[in-house]
């Protein structure tokens, strides 16, 4: 009962609008920005690099991001009155283990599969490992990256999850919407100037992804893990010149960039892998319910709770 954790706090469905339109505004701003903007995305990113360096310019570009997740946690513990441990998980507290279990696994299979492209198409990368840059990069990424995805699972699975679900009384909707709107807000990113629209599949299919983990887990911690994962550890081992991460890592992708049949191999192919893999650890069940079943009034829930709270024995003291 993931979503009806929104009920622990002071319901007021209003409080759910200010921080999910405010943030989409700020993305459409951004995005028509660089649209009138006379000089790419591309090129503005090189001559910010030029003037300040790559470790400066990426602090700049995720210390926003750092701030809204404060701002998110803020917000739900002095408007919503809600704890953040219920915006997190239907669990009595948070996960620890399923966290660092999703990022081992999703990081160790970047690298595997970063490792395979590499040896597959060698001519298409270059080894630029210099230590004190890249060192410089680890402590800043392992400081913010985690924080700013944080941010982005907070506000799209957390927040807006849970508010759209106790409006529309299902879990469709919410996982639809959070999915869309996720996927929409990389339309700024210079990857979809570069490679085109098709590249929203792979935004808007890993927005799914995160969405469905979410609801079957009844928790953030496979998602928070997971997106952890994706960005420190690819910031770390690869980027390129038309990436909204441009980084000092250990290899540049100097290939021409277009759009392939590799973009689609997550959606298709890998996410599945790892929802069988989620759904046989964590023993997943009844998907149809969890996915697209209704949401409880906030009498059904107060009623679920007090009936989960007779079935505590207190096991008494024999010493």
């Amino acid at each position: 009962m993931y979503i009806e954790q929104g009920y622990k706090g002071k319901i007021g469905l209003w409080k759910y609008w200010i921080l999910p339109v405010g943030f989409i505004l700020f993305m459409i701003a951004n995005y028509l920005a660089t649209l009138m903007s006379d000089v790419s995305v591309e090129d503005s990113m090189k001559q910010l690099i030029e003037l300040l360096g790559t470790n400066t310019v990426l602090v700049i570009l995720l210390l926003p991001l750092v701030i809204g997740l404060f701002v998110v946690l803020g917000w739900t513990k002095l408007v919503h009155s809600q704890t953040i441990v219920s915006l997190t998980t239907s669990r009595k507290k948070i996960d620890w283990k399923r966290i660092f279990f999703a990022f081992a696994l999703w990081g160790l299979l970047t690298i595997l599969l970063t490792g395979v492209d590499i040896y597959l198409k060698p001519e298409d990368f270059v080894f630029s490992f210099k230590p004190i840059p890249f060192f410089t990069l680890v402590i800043i990424g392992v400081l913010l990256i985690p924080l700013q995805t944080s941010f982005e699972e907070y506000l799209f699975r957390g927040h807006m999850m849970q508010g759209i679900g106790l409006m529309a009384k299902n879990r469709w909707i919410p996982l639809f919407i959070t999915s869309i709107l996720f996927g929409i807000m990389h339309l700024g990113n210079p990857e979809v100037a570069k490679l085109g629209l098709g590249i929203m599949v792979y935004y808007i299919g890993t927005g799914f992804f995160l969405g469905i983990i979410t609801l079957m887990d009844e928790g953030l911690e496979l998602a928070l893990g997971f997106h952890a994962a994706n960005n420190l550890v690819g910031a770390l081992l690869l980027t390129a010149d038309w990436t909204a991460f441009q980084t000092d890592s250990i290899y540049r992708d100097v290939s021409q960039p277009e759009l392939g049949w590799d973009v689609f191999i997550p959606v298709l192919v890998v996410y599945p892998i790892l929802l069988f893999i989620f759904s046989k650890k964590y023993g997943w069940t009844n998907w149809k319910e969890k996915l697209f079943g209704k949401v409880l009034s906030e009498e059904e829930f107060t009623a679920e709770l007090h009936s989960e709270d007779d079935f505590l024995v207190e096991i008494p003291d024999y010493e």
